[in-house]
């Protein structure tokens, strides 16, 4: 597996909004494909959000995840966020995702980020607990129930 920067591969801004789309806002009407591709292509940083990291197998790229800023409006005091962690289907169960959320909070603290949030519908925590995820909150997010949660790095 490599991972590299949209930065880096700025032509994969399309494939990854249509991804991210699909997968949160097709059904929930949340936000156009254009605003999602917007927001996508403004994360090309490299050494501090908002930056997006991308997976490739065998030179196709089969997942994502961003170091963003201010992902909740309702938490306007927690400042970097880890988020759009996703991994196409038929590449699931291989570490990816953990390789993925690895890469953002290795990159996190080389900027100097000292508290990451993150939210998942998966209330239990899933994946995150590993990496010393710690939910704080649950909340509706525009109709969705959601764990806040946050790491100390």
């Amino acid at each position: 597996m490599e991972l590299t920067l949209l930065a880096d591969e700025p032509a994969a801004a399309e494939t990854v909004a249509k991804w991210y789309f699909d997968q949160w806002c097709l059904d929930s009407g949340r936000h156009s494909f254009e605003f999602v591709l917007e927001n996508v292509t403004k994360a090309t940083r490299r050494d501090d959000a908002p930056l997006l990291v991308l997976a490739k197998i065998d030179h196709k790229l089969v997942g994502a995840a961003e170091l963003k800023l201010h992902e909740m409006e309702m938490f306007p005091e927690y400042q970097h966020w880890l988020g759009g962690v996703y991994v196409r289907a038929d590449a699931r169960g291989q570490g990816i995702a953990s390789a993925l959320v690895s890469e953002v909070i290795r990159l996190a603290r080389e900027a100097g980020i000292t508290h990451l949030y993150l939210q998942t519908e998966d209330l239990s925590g899933g994946l995150y607990n590993q990496f010393g995820f710690k939910s704080l909150h649950e909340v509706d997010s525009k109709g969705v129930q959601v764990s806040v949660m946050m790491v100390e790095l």
